[in-house]
């Protein structure tokens, strides 16, 4: 694993008062699920998931009668864990520690991919994205959200007037996802909205989003003091661009 692998992990590991404050990433997962339980899956389908995080995507899931054979994973041993946790032991529902981009995935074909705000994380979301695909079977469905370039936009043009550039991770172009398959691609808008700049920062540590893109410099008191008042003048929003891509194997 690398070093920036490394701090994304130790992020979410940290994360432990993730579920209070994730709900845009909550309200994500539901809409996904939504999206998988419309498919036609097989009666007893072949499940890896990736990022599970706290388990909203899993949860959401069972809680819609998709059922059978499953194994769930996250970059972060506390996450998994906590999933594991919160959905319960099951004979058919195996958990482990994975990097979804990078590591050595066992147990497929799959008859269905997913996951949830994850892939935002990768250092080539797209490619990663081509090869998960890889693993499915024959007519099996890889249905994921991630984040777009929009994502957090306040938050850069709060720096930009200050001429600061903020540390936020460069997510992978909604083009590059379009490339893959333009009609399987829905992008939508959440906004946010925060008491103000601290908040949003106590926040984005909560959930452990607040890794930033390697090299980024950090601000200093007074830079940051300068950042937080830009963002409270501009309303205290924050959007999220959620990116869903399908895409299914030829039987």
């Amino acid at each position: 694993m690398n070093r920036q692998r490394e701090r994304i992990a130790r992020a979410f590991t940290g994360a432990r008062d993730y579920d209070r404050h994730a709900r845009i990433q909550r309200d994500v997962a539901q809409a996904l699920a939504d999206r998988i339980a419309a498919q036609p899956l097989p009666d007893n389908p072949r499940i890896l998931e990736i990022g599970c995080g706290t388990g909203f995507l899993t949860e959401a899931l069972q809680e819609r009668g998709i059922g059978g054979e499953w194994l769930v994973t996250d970059i972060s041993p506390a996450m998994v864990a906590r999933c594991r946790a919160r959905l319960g032991e099951s004979a058919r529902r195996r958990f482990a520690v994975l990097d979804g981009e990078h590591g050595t995935i066992a147990g497929g074909p799959f008859d269905l991919i997913c996951s949830s705000l994850a892939l935002q994380w990768f250092d080539d979301a797209p490619a990663a994205l081509r090869r998960l695909c890889g693993h499915l079977a024959p007519g099996g469905h890889c249905l994921v959200t991630t984040l777009g370039p929009g994502s957090f936009r306040e938050w850069r043009t709060a720096h930009e007037t200050q001429g600061l550039t903020a540390g936020t991770p460069a997510f992978a172009p909604v083009e590059a996802f379009a490339a893959l398959e333009p009609e399987a691609l829905t992008v939508e808008h959440l906004i946010e909205h925060h008491s103000d700049a601290r908040a949003f920062l106590h926040a984005v540590k909560a959930i452990g989003a607040g890794t930033s893109q390697p090299g980024h410099r950090p601000l200093s008191p007074r830079e940051l003091r300068g950042v937080m008042a830009a963002f409270e003048r501009g309303g205290c929003d924050v959007t999220y661009e959620a990116v869903t891509c399908h895409l299914q194997r030829a039987r």
